[in-house]
């Protein structure tokens, strides 16, 4: 079972033009060039129209690393933490060698892994890593909220099933996350020419 939701998920990325931009293990990052789903205001002053360029963010499961029977420790949370940077700082380098893409206004995705109104270590970190987290409201309600989630439990459970540990299927609520393309630069590539050297493996 969970090989056929592995294989349907890889058809759906495909479909929805998520791609890969880099081969590193330490990648926690797909990519899809899409357009802003509503109007953002962003902290700094960064104003995002409905329509406007922007790059979602996909969590590439497989490199998650696996977390123990009693869910994420310290130590899961260290690697993690340092993967995130990894892989911001690649989009980054992507980005900046990318000017077809010079029109692009933010950088963003939807999570089931954080909510706005707690006070989890998931929040904190996405605030850490300078995104503002908003709610999300589904184009098509609650009932496409509703699959939506279905869809997310059943890919947690395919390919890291201790992340459900306390988490119930319908009290899944999901999240915006966002940050505009100059704070992404400003904050990940400081030191562009290192990190463009160590993701092209030199």
């Amino acid at each position: 079972m969970r090989a056929l939701i592995r294989r349907f998920d890889g058809l759906i990325r495909r479909a929805s033009g998520v791609f890969e931009f880099c081969d590193r293990a330490e990648c926690l990052l797909r990519l899809q060039v899409a357009r802003a789903p509503h109007d953002l205001h962003l902290p700094g002053g960064t104003l995002v129209r409905a329509g406007d360029p922007v790059l979602m963010l996909h969590l590439w499961n497989e490199h998650v690393p696996p977390m123990g029977p009693a869910g994420p420790d310290l130590a899961w949370a260290a690697r993690v933490y340092r993967m995130w940077l990894h892989s911001l700082r690649a989009v980054a380098h992507w980005l900046a060698d990318e000017p077809g893409l010079a029109d692009m206004r933010a950088v963003g995705g939807m999570t089931v892994l954080i909510t706005p109104g707690d006070r989890g270590s998931g929040l904190r970190l996405m605030r850490h890593l300078g995104f503002d987290v908003i709610p999300y409201r589904s184009p098509l309600g609650r009932f496409g909220e509703f699959w939506e989630n279905f869809y997310a439990w059943w890919l947690m459970w395919a390919f890291n099933a201790a992340s459900l540990r306390r988490r119930r299927l319908l009290h899944l609520r999901r999240a915006e996350v966002w940050i505009s393309v100059s704070e992404l630069l400003g904050r990940y590539g400081s030191n562009i020419n290192a990190e463009r050297d160590y993701w092209d493996g030199g």
